[in-house]
């Protein structure tokens, strides 16, 4: 796979999710959910960038996770880059280009949605508003896509879970989230093809 397609698939993916992204954010009032089938819904929420919302405690937190971010992009923009040149097998180069889109994804919320964006909370988001609500490298990630497929006690006899209440699948995501979980599994689906044993 060339260098050109593996650019033009990271652009793709660039492109729907912060079309996405931007239509949620200026359509949905934050929490606001709209379900589309009973076991799908966009349900908006924003968070440090973190899966599950997990952030890095402290002042400087966001501002760590946003540039350790940055510099993760160069180093996987560089293994796309040398996986390409090598021409190594055509699902590390889409795994690695997914991966790569993903994380630019999430990094230009990070970067640039605090100074583009006014508040969700409780109006509708103005893109490009003379009050935006963050700063530089302070933006919140826009998740909408929230999958609650199952939802219910489990048996009593299951170890450990037993008896408890239990969703399946609970998180909210997006389109670059759903990249980089792709690229990741494409690594370990095709593990022995992608890094084939001399």
């Amino acid at each position: 796979m060339s260098l050109r397609k593996a650019y033009l698939l990271i652009f793709l993916v660039l492109i729907v999710d912060q079309i996405s992204k931007i239509y949620v954010k200026t359509n949905f009032v934050l929490g606001e959910e709209v379900l589309v089938l009973d076991w799908f819904r966009i349900h908006f929420i924003e968070n440090e960038g973190m899966a599950w919302g997990t952030k890095i405690p402290g002042e400087y937190g966001k501002l760590i996770l946003t540039v350790f971010r940055i510099f993760a992009v160069f180093g996987i923009a560089y293994w796309l880059a040398d996986a390409v040149k090598k021409r190594q097998s055509s699902y590390l180069i889409v795994a690695v280009a997914l991966i790569l889109a993903g994380a630019a994804g999430n990094i230009i919320d990070s970067v640039f949605y605090g100074v583009i964006f006014d508040d969700s909370s409780n109006n509708l988001a103005t893109l490009f508003s003379p009050e935006p609500y963050g700063t530089w490298f302070h933006g919140l990630v826009v998740d909408m896509f929230y999958f609650p497929i199952w939802e219910g006690n489990l048996p009593g006899w299951l170890p450990f879970f037993g008896g408890k209440h239990f969703m399946f699948f609970n998180a909210i995501f997006n389109v670059a989230d759903m990249a980089i979980s792709t690229g990741v599994g494409i690594l370990l689906v095709f593990n022995k093809r992608i890094f084939p044993k001399n």
